[in-house]
């Protein structure tokens, strides 16, 4: 359980930091990139099980 929660939590964190990153117009855009990775983290964790 924890495992699966600090997965998702770096997939958001970590798809919003690579997007600012790499230019993203604005935090906006950003942190709708770390929801896409979000939610494909989700997908793959319930997929797994």
């Amino acid at each position: 359980m924890r495992r699966q929660l600090l997965l998702l939590l770096l997939a958001f964190a970590g798809g919003s930091a690579i997007a600012a990153l790499l230019g993203a117009i604005n935090s906006g855009v950003a942190l709708s990139v770390g929801a896409l990775c979000f939610a494909a983290t989700v997908v793959g964790l319930i997929l797994s099980e």
